[in-house]
Order: C-alpha cells, then sequence, then structure tokens
C-alpha cells in the first residue's frame, strides 16, 4: 500500500494541475447531480416489522391517516376562567376560524366536538393539519397560524402551537459551528506556524464535507436517511478530514525542514503518513458501518452516512492534498531559524530544550505505577454514573422551554396529565366483528387491574367492523422508564385476552413504537461492544505484532467510553452543568447516542493509539531500548496528537452549541471522550503501561507471528527517496523545466 500511495503522492505533486482540474470538474458533477435529485431527509424512528410497527400499519388501514402535516394549537382560559363561557368560546371559535382559512391549511379540529377540553374546562387543544406531506410547512404559513390567534389572546388566552409542523428544523452547519473552525484553524497556525500550512487541512476537510452532504441529498431521494444523519455526517466529516490531513501536511512540512524536495517530500508523507491516514479511516469506517447491526434504520443511515463522511476525508486527504501541497511547492518550507523551522525539526532532533509533550511524558515516567493507578482511579471515579444511564427518545419535552413545542408540551401535560402527550393505543383486529366487540371490551375490563394508567377511553370501532381500538393514556410521561414498563404489562395483558378470543390482540402508538426503537438500541450496545473489542484486539495485534498492546489500548477504550457516559449522564440525566452549557432539559439520553458515540470514540481511540505506539514501535525495532523509545515516541508524535485532540474537541464543543437536541448529547460525549482519551489515556496512562512492561510490552509468540498478516501502518515499505518516477526531480530557478 505504502508504494501505491507514494506514486499517488507524486503523481499528485507533479501534475497538480490535472489533479486539482480533475477534483473540481468531480465536485460540480457530485453538486449537480445532488441538486438535481434534492430529497427529504426523514424523521425514520421505527423500526420495521416490528411487532409494535406491525399493529401500527394495520391499525392505519382502518384509520388512515389523513396526507399531510399535523399540527396543534393549545389555548389555556386566563386563571378562574373556562374556554366554555361565552366571551372566551366566540374568541376561541373566531381564532380556529381564522386559522382554517389561511393558505395552506387543510382543516383545524373543534376541541369541544373532538374531546379536548381538560377536566377543569380552562385549557382547550385544537388539532391542526397542513397541505405539505413532507413536514416542511412554510414558515409563512406557520405564522399565518399563530397571528390568527391575535383575537384569543386579545381576549386574554395564553397559546402555544406544536405538533410536527412546529418542530425545529436546525441546519447540519451554522454559526457555533463557524466558531468550532475558527479554533481550528488557530490550533492549526500554533501547529504549524504558518497561515497557509494551516489552511490545507481546512480547505481539504470543507471540500469534502460539502461533497458530502450534496451526495447525501441526492441520496434522500433513493433512500431513507434520518434527518439527523447530516448533522452527524458533518461533523465527523470535519473533525476526521482536519485530523488527517494535519498528519500528512506535518509530515511533509518536517521533511521540508529536514531538506527533502518538494516533490519527492510530498510523495513520501502520503506513503507514510497517509498509510497511517487509510489505517485510522477504515478503522473508523468499519466501526461506523457496524451500526447497521441493530435492525434501526434511522441508526443505520446514521452510521453509514457518517462512515461516508470519513471514507471521503481519507479520500481527499490522499488524493486532493497533494494536489495542494504540490501547488504550494516550497512557500510551505519553513524559513531557516523561524519558530515554524524549529517546531518542524524538533521531531526529529533530541538535542535542545525538549517540547511539552517529551517534558510530560518524561515525568509520567518517573513514577509509571502511581501514574497509572492515580489515573485509572479518576475515570473510574468518573465513570460510575455510567450505570445510571437511561434511554428513550427525543420528543417536544427534550425541546428548549423557549420553544413554542415545548410550552404547548407543558401545558398539556398540566391540563390533562403527563401521559396525554404519549398515548397508548390497544388494536384488536378480526374478520368477525362480534369477535372485535367481545376481545374489545375485555381488553376494558383487563386494563382495569393495569397500574399507572390515568385514563382508558371507550371503543371505537371500525367502520367495517373488523377492527377496533382503546386509547390509554398513561399516568406518567412518554419518556419516563414507568410508561416503558406500562407497555410491557400492557403486552401482557393483551396477549391473554388475544389467546382467549384467538384473534390479534396488540399494544401500538407512537409512544411504544419509542419504548421498542430505545429497547433494541439498548439492547445492541452490549453485543455491538464486544464487536469493537473484538476489532479491536484484531487490528491492533496484525498492526504492532504484540499481545500487550491491543489488551492496554482495549482497556484505555474502555475506560474512555466509560468516563463519556458518565459525563453524559451527569450532564444530561443529573442537570450538571446544564445550564452554562444550554442543556435545554433533563432526562434519558436518545437512544441512539450512546452506540454511535462508542463506535466513533473507538475509531478515534485508535487512531491516536497508532499514531502513538507506531512511533514507539519504530524507535524500539532500531535500537531495542524500551524506555527510550517511549520518549522518542512522544517527541515524534505528542504535538500533532495534542493539536489533533485539541481540533476534534473544537468542532464537538461547536456542534454542542448548537442546541439540536439529537445532536447536543453525541457531540459532548464525543468532545469529553476526545478530551479523556488522548489527553490522559494516550498520553498519560499508555507511557506509563509501557514503561511497566518494558520489553514485554512488544512479544509475540513465533507461531502466531507467522500466522498473522503484515501491513505497514507507518509507511516504512515506501520506496526509496528519487522513485517518484519521471519528472520527480526538482525544477530549479533558471533552468529549463522537464518535459
Amino acid at each position: 500500500m505504502a508504494t501505491l500511495l507514494y506514486r499517488l503522492g507524486a503523481f499528485g505533486a507533479r501534475r497538480w494541475r490535472t489533479m486539482l482540474t480533475g477534483w473540481l470538474l468531480v465536485l460540480c458533477a457530485v453538486a449537480a447531480l445532488g441538486v438535481s435529485f434534492a430529497g427529504a431527509f426523514q424523521a425514520g424512528d421505527s423500526i420495521p416489522g416490528s411487532p409494535t410497527q406491525e399493529a401500527l400499519t394495520r391499525m392505519e388501514r382502518h384509520w388512515p391517516a389523513p396526507a399531510g402535516t399535523s399540527g396543534r394549537i393549545v389555548f389555556q382560559a386566563p386563571a378562574g376562567h373556562r374556554v366554555t363561557e361565552p366571551g372566551l368560546r366566540k374568541s376561541l371559535a373566531s381564532a380556529l376560524d381564522a386559522a382554517a382559512r389561511v393558505e395552506g391549511v387543510i382543516r383545524v379540529g373543534d376541541p369541544a366536538t373532538s374531546g379536548q377540553v381538560s377536566g377543569d374546562a380552562r385549557t382547550a387543544v385544537a388539532q391542526i393539519l397542513f397541505a405539505e406531506r413532507d413536514g416542511q410547512v412554510p414558515g409563512a404559513t406557520l405564522r399565518a397560524v399563530e397571528d390568527a390567534g391575535a383575537e384569543a389572546r386579545r381576549a386574554g388566552f395564553v397559546t402555544a402551537y406544536g405538533g410536527e409542523a412546529y418542530a425545529p428544523h436546525s441546519s447540519p452547519f451554522g454559526p457555533t459551528e463557524t466558531v468550532g473552525l475558527a479554533v481550528a484553524l488557530a490550533a492549526l497556525v500554533i501547529t504549524f506556524g504558518s497561515l497557509l500550512a494551516a489552511g490545507l487541512p481546512l480547505i481539504t476537510a470543507v471540500l469534502g464535507v460539502l461533497g458530502t452532504m450534496v451526495a447525501l441529498t441526492g441520496l434522500a431521494s433513493v433512500f431513507d436517511i434520518a434527518d439527523n444523519a447530516p448533522t452527524l455526517a458533518v461533523m465527523l466529516g470535519l473533525a476526521v478530514g482536519i485530523d488527517y490531513a494535519l498528519l500528512i501536511v506535518s509530515r511533509h512540512r518536517a521533511q521540508l525542514a529536514a531538506g527533502v524536495p518538494v516533490r519527492e517530500s510530498v510523495a513520501r508523507a502520503t506513503a507514510t503518513a497517509g498509510s497511517a491516514v487509510v489505517f485510522a479511516g477504515v478503522t473508523v469506517v468499519i466501526a461506523l458501518a457496524g451500526l447497521c447491526v441493530a435492525g434501526v434504520p434511522m441508526l443505520t443511515s446514521m452510521g453509514l452516512a457518517s462512515a461516508g463522511a470519513v471514507a471521503v476525508a481519507v479520500v481527499v486527504a490522499l488524493a486532493l492534498l497533494p494536489a495542494l501541497m504540490g501547488m504550494a511547492g516550497r512557500r510551505l518550507v519553513p524559513r531557516p531559524g523561524s519558530r515554524a523551522a524549529r517546531l518542524a525539526l524538533r521531531a526529529g532532533r533530541t538535542d535542545g530544550e525538549p517540547a511539552l509533550g517529551v517534558r510530560w511524558t518524561e515525568g509520567v515516567l518517573r513514577h509509571p505505577l502511581r501514574t497509572l493507578i492515580l489515573g485509572t482511579a479518576v475515570l473510574v471515579a468518573v465513570a460510575i454514573p455510567a450505570v445510571r444511564l437511561e434511554l428513550a427518545l427525543n420528543d417536544e419535552g427534550s425541546q428548549a422551554v423557549s420553544t413554542s413545542g415545548r410550552q404547548a408540551y407543558d401545558m398539556i401535560g398540566d391540563a390533562f396529565g403527563p401521559g396525554a402527550n404519549g398515548p397508548l393505543v390497544v388494536v384488536v383486529e378480526d374478520t368477525d366483528p362480534e369477535t372485535v366487540r367481545a376481545a374489545a371490551a375485555d381488553v376494558v375490563d383487563e386494563l382495569a387491574g393495569v397500574e399507572n394508567i390515568a385514563h382508558v377511553s371507550g371503543v371505537e370501532v371500525a367502520g367495517d367492523g373488523k377492527a377496533a381500538r382503546v386509547r390509554i393514556v398513561p399516568g406518567t410521561g412518554p419518556r419516563t422508564q414507568e410508561t416503558a414498563g406500562l407497555v410491557s404489562r400492557l403486552r401482557e395483558t393483551t396477549r391473554s385476552v388475544g389467546d382467549a378470543h384467538h384473534t390479534y390482540v396488540a399494544v401500538t402508538g407512537q409512544t411504544a413504537v419509542s419504548v421498542d426503537v430505545s429497547a433494541r438500541l439498548g439492547g445492541a450496545l452490549a453485543p455491538f461492544a464486544l464487536v469493537v473489542i473484538g476489532l479491536s484486539l484484531l487490528l491492533l495485534l496484525v498492526a504492532f505484532r504484540s499481545v500487550a498492546i491491543p489488551l492496554k489500548a482495549t482497556l484505555g477504550f474502555l475506560l474512555s467510553i466509560g468516563a463519556a457516559f458518565g459525563a453524559t449522564v451527569a450532564v444530561f440525566q443529573w442537570g450538571w452543568l446544564a445550564g452554562p452549557l444550554g442543556v435545554p432539559s433533563q432526562g434519558p439520553v436518545a437512544g441512539f447516542v450512546p452506540i454511535i458515540v462508542m463506535a466513533v470514540l473507538f475509531g478515534l481511540s485508535m487512531d491516536y493509539e497508532v499514531f502513538l505506539v507506531s512511533a514507539v514501535r519504530e524507535d524500539y525495532v532500531r535500537h531495542r531500548d524500551a524506555r527510550a523509545a517511549i520518549t522518542a515516541g512522544a517527541r515524534t508524535s505528542a504535538r500533532v496528537v495534542t493539536s489533533a485532540a485539541v481540533i476534534m474537541i473544537s468542532v464537538f464543543v461547536s456542534f454542542l452549541f448548537s442546541h439540536a437536541i439529537d445532536i447536543m448529547p453525541i457531540a459532548f460525549a464525543l468532545a469529553f471522550g476526545v478530551m479523556v482519551d488522548a489527553f490522559l489515556v494516550r498520553m498519560t496512562l499508555v507511557p506509563a503501561a509501557l514503561a511497566l512492561l518494558g520489553d514485554r510490552a512488544w512479544w509475540l509468540p513465533r507461531r502466531l507471528d507467522r500466522i498473522l498478516p503484515r501491513i505497514d501502518v507507518e509507511g516504512g515499505n515506501a520506496p526509496a527517496p528519487g522513485a517518484a518516477g519521471p519528472g520527480a526531480e526538482e525544477h530549479r530557478p533558471g533552468e529549463p523545466a522537464r518535459r
């Protein structure tokens, strides 16, 4: 692979105009196709084929849902008054009539006839249906409906608007993400000491993300892609895109400072650092693609979209970046005596004052056992809250209290009970109408003995008489563990009724579907963790040909992921620092968060492990001094790993402050996890463990050594200098260019 990457880098440096033109044509073609066949992203919070989804499908066959996007308007009368009072009733009716006349509104329900007036008659809920079918109701239509309630508000009503139509839609990239890029640029400038060198990773990362986004937009017309998949893809694409380019540019600049010609340096940087990028990228892609095993379409689309973004970042770093470095030419060479030159050369020198990373490593090596015990104890303590992790899907109750949807949600919960925001439905279906009625009546009788039920409606029979449904209002909110327990008890109860009548009886409703999705995601976490652990052991065993290194790396990953989960529980469930971080609400974490964080953090932690340990192994193989190799590895890679971690953290934190309820926990967990993994695990615990292991860290049984395939992680098998092919030599000023 190193030879192929060497030739690719050499071609890019030599034919940079051709490469850039080709990339421009490819990006234009992808953009044109993406815009021409643009599709809409879907909510996708369901499990096709699950019993709950099947029951929902059966119910919709007998009670078809009207085409369009639903919403709701909540009216709350002044304290001490009722909506049934003549004056207030007239104002309410006028507001509903005005809303019904808004262009784009199909129907507005009457709270009185639909039974959606609270017991104290102070709150009424009107269902509204918009013509748009994709959930993207124009803002002008929504504002017109809100303006239609002006008369009701003048009469003293408090109004709130919620439902699918009023759900907030966040852009995958906004002002806060721009701040994250600015922080990343600052870190790159500090790392390179050059604005031009710092700009190259940003350019390649942004171009890769743009290509991924337009591709996803086009693919959305063919496949169901979750609406939060683009945001996750952008977040990971930016983070890994910058980091992968950072690794290659750092190697290139160090070689230039050592006097290597530009084209030769580009070729060798692509072969050596590019080999590590390929290994790291493939690891992340495999982990993200593994999310498909959960069998949840939403998670599958998020995993595949993110894997695609990472794959694009790898391709851009290997194929576009060499052309950009070739175009920059000698402008990337640090000026002799400058800070940039000292930084570029410091990795390969042992004289002079050591860098901060080297001094930190030397401090760790003075007390390795104490450092290992203390660091592990800190991580275990941070991970303890993870045992209280609760999972559920987000709803309007997860939104910020300033949003209209959250206000409508709270008003309904206060007036009708918390379970009114997530009702359940028992569906009975049979070809014999008499059997349907008898089974439905027994369902109502059996529900009387079930705990945590606030209200049971009467039996509603379908027009053909072959189905009936019973609505149930839980006594607790839709995202609570108590409601999940109620769903389980209802299934046991309805199963006995169905067996007694030999007919189909099932529990469904959007709340039941959400409970099933969360349970499926939670159940997939342990098997996926085993797959990830096994994969890490295998990859590192092959890469470093050592038994101890994979075990140490896997234990470090488990400590990092445990700390990330523990901190997430403390912030998003317990509310620690929730105010300063802008967390909209405390409660269960979205069910897909843990498995996504585990997949991404696994890939990133393996990246840092490869970058650090490969440098240590390279020195150990050359000098056979285990302790000195640790310091040499830190001298080579500590600064790059530190910069990469700072950049990743800044990108993830920027998405945290976007306040998207589905993305915030992922962004926080990844930012915290990367911080812990890079600085505490890889930069502290790994050197301590290697120091304690000594030469035993690199032991591998001979029989296993013969069986394992050999891969070149750091490009050690790259061609010798000058092998870049015809035209690889540098063009010197004053000499005619070779043709």
